[in-house]
């Protein structure tokens, strides 16, 4: 049966089905859950219904996805706020909820010492990286102006004091 080009609509059950099976792959957001299934060709008001249904069974729960995926996305690719929340957006997390869990994650973790993991893995992997490179690349995982100022900062800092030595 091909989903895509639906002759008959098909029963509340079977929309749920078709979403279950979805969301079994992989945690997923009630946006990408709704896109899934109008791209289907499933009507919003059944798309609705059964998202209703899979967050009733706590299949689906934005903020629980938020908390995880920030919570895997730091460990495995550190990154500043500002880039955590546009890829929660992005994933269809509304601009509200990604800004909440990304500041209860930075509660926790302070945002430079993941900028340091991150200018560590980039000499690890053996890049020589200078001031322009370094803050470039923080600039793109999305850390603050102020957490680069501050390490560039403290660079200019060591440097000066290798210098003078």
């Amino acid at each position: 049966m091909n989903t895509r080009a639906q002759a008959t609509p098909l029963s509340p059950d079977a929309v749920i089905q078709l979403a279950v099976r979805f969301v079994a792959r992989r945690d997923r957001t009630i946006a990408q859950v709704e896109q899934f299934l109008t791209s289907r060709g499933i009507s919003s008001l059944q798309a609705k219904h059964a998202i209703r249904r899979l967050s009733d069974l706590r299949y689906l729960d934005d903020v629980v996805y938020a908390q995880r995926w920030v919570e895997r996305r730091l460990a495995a690719r550190p990154m500043g706020q500002e880039r955590l929340r546009a890829e929660l957006q992005a994933k269809g997390v509304a601009d509200r909820l990604a800004a909440e869990v990304v500041a209860d994650a930075f509660r926790v973790v302070n945002e430079e010492t993941l900028a340091h993991r991150v200018l560590n893995a980039a000499q690890r992997r053996g890049r020589r990286l200078t001031s322009t490179h370094i803050g470039r690349l923080l600039h793109q995982r999305g850390f603050a102006e102020e957490t680069i100022d501050h390490i560039m900062m403290k660079l200019r800092m060591n440097e000066e004091c290798v210098h003078e030595e």
